[in-house]
């Protein structure tokens, strides 16, 4: 992985509403568009629209069923990669938001009961 992809990533998950949705994601498996929309507060386009921003940084992906578009966190999420092109030097200082982020997303699966 390049530093640029690396940079998406991070960029990615800088947003509030990005990184709820990847910690939805991370809790409850693939979901629809619809039923993503009502865990934040912004319209199905923006949702939508940060859906493929995750997509374009390699975090999410999606399929079809039907007629509805299915999300889905993708298993080689691209953090790890990404830490590996920070070089040794500035790691120290990203390694305390990395354990932010993630301790958010544990947070949010912890809270949220799986759906069925």
């Amino acid at each position: 992985m390049r530093l640029g992809n690396a940079a998406a990533v991070f960029a990615a998950l800088g947003d509030d509403t990005r990184l709820q949705l990847v910690a939805r994601l991370s809790a409850h498996g693939p979901q629809s568009i619809s039923r993503l929309t009502e865990t934040v507060d912004v319209t199905r386009q923006a949702v939508t629209k940060h859906l493929e921003a995750l997509a374009d940084a390699g975090l999410v992906h999606s399929s079809k069923d039907g007629r509805e578009r299915i999300w889905i966190r993708s298993a080689r999420n691209g953090i790890e990669h990404s830490i590996a092109c920070v070089p040794s030097s500035r790691r120290t200082r990203i390694f305390p938001i990395l354990t932010m982020v993630m301790t958010l997303v544990i947070l949010e699966a912890w809270r949220s009961p799986r759906a069925s």
